[in-house]
């Protein structure tokens, strides 16, 4: 009943916010929705092409989602339910909700273009470039990290001297199983595009069409995989996601992730349905405490809690979503609450889910007998929920159905962010009175090519990936959480600076700055100890040094970007006296 109770608590708050801080947060800002968004004014058939309310919302509710509202409130649920809980609500609201609706309406009144572009109006050309260095920064950790899961994922396990099989494969593992299907939502993806954009096929019908499509595609999996080892995957994933990245939205990103939300949906309705089974039959129990300390093995709870459950309160990959892909798309300004704030929201009650989750197997959580991997207490506390015995067809089929849905969100991410590394790292190259690279000249016009900059990303992002470097994910998580502080900061700069009311910013912005700084300054003094050999029984391997330098790069960015913030709100503060 304990579960229960905390998820209709968590529901009935964040509908409130969504009602109540939602509309006011639209008022303040002037939604319009008989303003001409970018998707009309800018339409070119490749990124800035008008999409229906309900494929944006699944679009961006995907690529925001990926993994991060799993992975994260699972690993910070060692801190006790209580602070998620209440990190997960309040963050949601207050400081993920107003970040990713502050972006995306940001974005929709500078032509669809990147936190960088807002920046430059309030902050300066200088303070542009900084950001979109350290956004590019995030996003290399961004593939690597994704890359990373979606290959082990996929990959076909085999002892040592063994050959991993190749093909297609009768009585599939589990991984080949979310292989296969991932393969088939490809397909399936650009079938549903043609439809809908060149068949002239209705929405709802080819909802339908891609449901039954994804059915399909499910019972294939299970009875034929693919198989293939972990370093033919990473290069397929490579290839596959700088093609994505460089072909229009319609054929792929819209379609894909739109079909892809439903698998989420879905997978957010059997949770919830399975605690209030659990509730009804006791199968499972409980077993996270209220709060366990101030101090454990992720560190002390501030800042620790706010880095870790990262995307189930706030993310600062959000803004970048919201302002490269997502901006682009929406039909009507009308849209962008729910678009922008309402998809925060739904990420946050799936971070209570998760929570849920882990707390019916927090025992084996802390004992790590399922292993290493959040996604995989997820499907196993959710399948608790119906049938406490791993061995039962109920068990076994749920919990594959939900590593699946982890598997592709994580992907849904990878593709999204390899799109907005190409928009930015051609921003970083042109001049203010060029708009695209063919307006450039000389070897800035090669550098801003979309061409160069997605591959030169993708090499980077999956060389790191292919390294298993485990250090990534909590680099990623500070610098995720620094890129939150920045972006808050940036759209209330670009707020003050057409007079609309910004003050709501201050309080999240100054939070997330203090958390993220904090960790990464203790990260980096720790890092130049074990370095130093001044820590005991302990050798510094290459991955330290490269998340020194990694660390020191983005506090030393984050602090000449926020210094640059402060005297651009002391100006305007200034100007509003007079």
């Amino acid at each position: 009943m304990t579960a229960l109770l905390i998820v209709l608590l968590a529901i009935v708050l964040l509908v409130i916010g969504y009602v109540t801080y939602g509309s006011w947060l639209a008022k303040q800002w002037g939604i319009d929705p008989n303003k001409k968004t970018p998707a009309y004014e800018k339409e070119d058939g490749v990124d800035y092409v008008a999409a229906k309310p309900a494929v944006l919302m699944g679009h961006h509710f995907s690529s925001i989602a990926g993994a991060g509202p799993i992975n994260g409130p699972i690993q910070a649920s060692v801190f006790g339910w209580v602070p998620v809980f209440l990190w997960c609500v309040i963050g949601g609201i207050f400081f993920g909700g107003l970040q990713d609706f502050g972006s995306l309406f940001a974005s929709i009144r500078h032509d669809g273009k990147s936190v960088g572009e807002i920046i430059k109006d309030s902050m300066g050309a200088k303070a542009k470039k900084l950001f979109i260095v350290f956004a590019l920064l995030v996003l290399i950790l961004v593939i690597a990290s994704f890359v990373n899961v979606v290959a082990a994922t996929f990959a076909t396990v085999v002892g040592e001297g063994e050959t991993a099989p190749f093909g297609f494969v009768a009585g599939p593992t589990g991984t080949q199983t979310t292989a296969m299907i991932s393969l088939l939502f490809i397909v399936l993806a650009i079938i549903y595009g043609v439809l809908t954009n060149k068949c002239g096929v209705k929405t709802l019908p080819a909802t339908i069409i891609g449901i039954v499509g994804i059915v399909v595609a499910v019972i294939v999996g299970l009875n034929f995989g693919f198989a293939m080892n972990r370093t033919a995957w990473i290069i397929v994933i490579g290839v596959y996601i700088a093609v994505a990245s460089l072909i229009p939205v319609w054929i792929m990103l819209q379609p894909r992730d739109y079909l892809s939300s439903f698998l989420l949906y879905a997978m957010m309705l059997v949770a919830v349905v399975g605690i209030i089974v659990c509730a009804i039959t006791g199968n499972a129990k409980f077993e996270i405490p209220a709060f366990t300390g101030w101090s454990n093995g992720l560190g002390n709870l501030f800042p620790a809690l706010f880095i870790t459950v990262a995307c189930g309160a706030c993310s600062g990959f959000h803004s970048l979503i919201s302002t490269g892909t997502s901006s682009k798309q929406l039909d009507n300004e009308k849209n962008a609450k729910a678009i922008g704030y309402g998809s925060m929201l739904i990420e946050s009650a799936l971070g209570i889910i998760a929570l849920i989750a882990v707390g019916m197997i927090f025992s084996k959580y802390q004992a790590k007998e399922l292993g290493a991997s959040p996604a995989n207490y997820f499907a196993a506390g959710i399948a608790t929920m119906f049938s406490t015995s791993d061995t039962t067809s109920v068990y076994k089929t749920i919990y594959a159905l939900l590593t699946l849905a982890v598997s592709v969100f994580a992907l849904t991410s990878l593709d999204t962010g390899t799109r907005l590394s190409r928009f930015m790292f051609s921003e970083l190259f042109l001049k203010d009175e060029e708009n695209t690279w063919k307006d450039a000249k000389g070897v800035r016009k090669l550098l801003a090519h979309p061409l160069f900059g997605t591959t030169l990303m993708v090499v980077i992002g999956c060389v790191l990936g292919g390294l298993s470097l485990s250090q990534i994910w909590g680099l990623f998580g500070a610098a995720n959480q620094l890129l939150a502080g920045i972006a808050l900061m940036a759209v209330a700069a670009w707020l003050g600076e057409v007079g609309k009311n910004n003050k709501m910013f201050f309080i999240p912005m100054a939070f997330m700055l203090a958390a993220t700084l904090t960790f990464l300054a203790t990260k980096v003094v720790s890092l130049c100890k074990l370095i130093a050999g001044l820590v005991p029984d302990k050798t510094a391997a290459w991955g330290d040094w490269f998340q020194l330098v990694f660390a020191a790069a983005m506090f030393v960015l984050a602090i000449i970007l926020i210094v640059q913030g402060v005297k651009t709100f002391a100006a305007q503060a200034k100007n509003k006296k007079k």
